[in-house]
């Protein structure tokens, strides 16, 4: 029952919840304001190179974006259900729910709402989080969590995540989210280096280091599938129904985008050995390359050495001493009557 001034028993008061993740709304919020600042300056550029600069910058800005969001989604592994379960500990007022579980490479995500909202004179409408990301105590959340009083069903899917409990799901989920969250990283730093290669004159470094960004995701999500499958699925029992896992949208999203990334950079390869001034012309660089040296009166009156081959060369030709002495003229001096002066 609500306690005097319609505040909760176990709680100080209703708490606000923001609308989505903080941490993706950030993210999300950078990267749309770089693509802003992108179609600001986009007027500056003349003819189709506006439409190929601007198809770079929004897949390269939306790959960023999805590699970064994903390492900090909670929906690596979720599921929901309907039940009728029990609300309170010392309680035997049963609630019909929907209870819902996100498990990302952080942590746990326990989310439940009544049906309807309006129960037992209270709100029912929690959303908690428990994390083990480096830095954090996931026992000790938990054991604040039993000194709040949380519902029953969010503390019972809460103590399957803890190092003491038998279903071992916290060392089979921090591991796997570790070496997970830690290739991502990769990923993404590889994909800056893609980003900043594809600025300099040497794009099929840069199509190499998009390839490297999509196997680096997909091997996140090769350590991520077998570390969450090394041991049987543990039983979530709650009330009269059974709470059952699967990948999330942040794993198919992952595998799409790696899978994007691959084939991007096999055709970056690919069309750089078949047409390399097609795509030399699509990033915008100069595709005219002038192999020779030649002298030109126009830059600034300073003659360039042309290199003359082997044909044009004219013959060494042997000139006889005789020839060479008798060639050679006499020093006079400026007086008449001295001497002449020979070699």
């Amino acid at each position: 029952m609500a306690a005097f001034e319609h505040t909760f028993p176990f709680y100080a008061g209703p708490k606000t919840t923001f609308p989505m993740d903080t941490t993706l709304a950030v993210i999300i919020v950078i990267f749309l304001t770089a693509l802003v600042t992108f179609i600001i300056i986009l007027p500056g550029i003349r003819g189709k190179m506006r439409l190929f600069w601007l198809l770079r910058v929004v897949t390269s800005l939306f790959i960023g974006a999805v590699i970064l969001a994903v390492n900090f989604s909670s929906e690596w592994s979720v599921g929901q259900v309907s039940t009728n379960t029990s609300y309170k500990a010392f309680s035997s007022a049963w609630i019909s729910a929907d209870i819902g579980l996100q498990v990302g490479l952080g942590g746990v995500n326990i989310t439940i709402t009544g049906t309807p909202v309006k129960q037992l004179n209270e709100t029912i409408n929690y959303n908690e989080e428990f994390t083990w990301r480096l830095g954090k105590n996931y026992a000790a959340e938990y054991a604040k969590a039993l000194e709040k009083g949380l519902p029953d069903p969010v503390l019972y899917l809460a103590e399957k995540f803890t190092p003491r409990s038998p279903c071992s799901l916290h060392r089979q989920y921090r591991l796997a989210g570790h070496y997970a969250s830690a290739t991502l990283w990769v990923a993404f730093l590889c994909w800056l280096l893609a980003n900043v290669m594809f600025c300099m004159p040497v794009l099929v470094y840069g199509g190499h280091m998009l390839l490297a960004t999509g196997i680096f995701q997909l091997l996140a999500l090769l350590f991520y599938s077998v570390g969450t499958s090394l041991t049987p699925p543990c039983p979530l029992r709650l009330g009269t129904a059974v709470l059952h896992t699967h990948h999330g949208p942040a794993f198919w999203t992952t595998l799409i985008i790696g899978l994007m990334c691959v084939l991007l950079g096999l055709a970056m390869v690919v069309a750089h050995r078949m047409q390399p001034h097609r795509v030399k012309a699509f990033f915008n660089q100069n595709v005219e390359e002038d192999h020779t040296l030649e002298w030109s009166p126009e830059e600034e009156g300073l003659p360039s050495p042309r290199y003359r081959s082997m044909a044009e060369s004219p013959e060494p030709k042997d000139i006889p001493l005789s020839e060479a002495a008798s060639s050679q003229p006499c020093c006079k001096e400026e007086h008449p009557g001295e001497p002449d002066c020979a070699l």
